[in-house]
């Protein structure tokens, strides 16, 4: 073989290692941009299902406490006679109830219970039941006399009071 045929042998190999690396490096940058483009895709994944499950925690805890505050609505309204019970006893003179009445209503209250005042207001039919109407003066109905108190129970309606109504 002459000189000039092993250098152009030799530089064959170069050239085909050259080659070799050139088609390696594209093989593995395209290798390395599939992986990060799948990682992309996983993280968007868990992502959206960390998003998922945050969302669930909130709506099982809302649900959770919607249960809760009917459960002890029910409660409340469950106590609601004893209430007019003591209301109706103190009305009638019998001041030792006053205090127990009071420690109910004030145990109550402090859960979410509210009694409506109406007298001299405005009626309202989803506050208050008209059972007896008295002639006024013409104007708008007003709230005359409450002849059974209306609660309310975390901004709903528990039960309507009874009230006459004037006007």
């Amino acid at each position: 073989m002459s000189e000039h045929e092993s250098e152009s042998v030799a530089n064959e190999g170069v050239v085909d290692q050259n080659e070799e690396v050139l088609v390696d490096d594209t093989i593995v940058e395209h290798d390395i941009a599939a992986l990060l483009a799948e990682r992309d895709e996983f993280k968007d994944i868990a992502l959206r299902l960390q998003a998922d499950f945050e969302n669930y925690k909130k709506r099982v805890a809302q649900v959770q406490s919607d249960e809760v505050d009917r459960a002890t609505g029910r409660l409340a309204e469950a106590l609601l006679p004893v209430l007019d019970a003591c209301e109706a006893a103190f009305a009638h003179g019998a001041d030792a109830v006053e205090p127990v009445w009071k420690a109910l209503l004030s145990a109550l209250s402090q859960q979410g219970l509210k009694a409506y005042d109406l007298v001299d207001k405005p009626f309202d039919p989803v506050t208050a039941e008209a059972v007896m109407h008295e002639p006024g003066d013409g104007g708008d109905p007003v709230v005359a006399e409450v002849l059974r108190t209306g609660y309310e129970w975390k901004g709903r309606v528990l039960r309507a009071a009874m009230v006459k109504v004037r006007g």
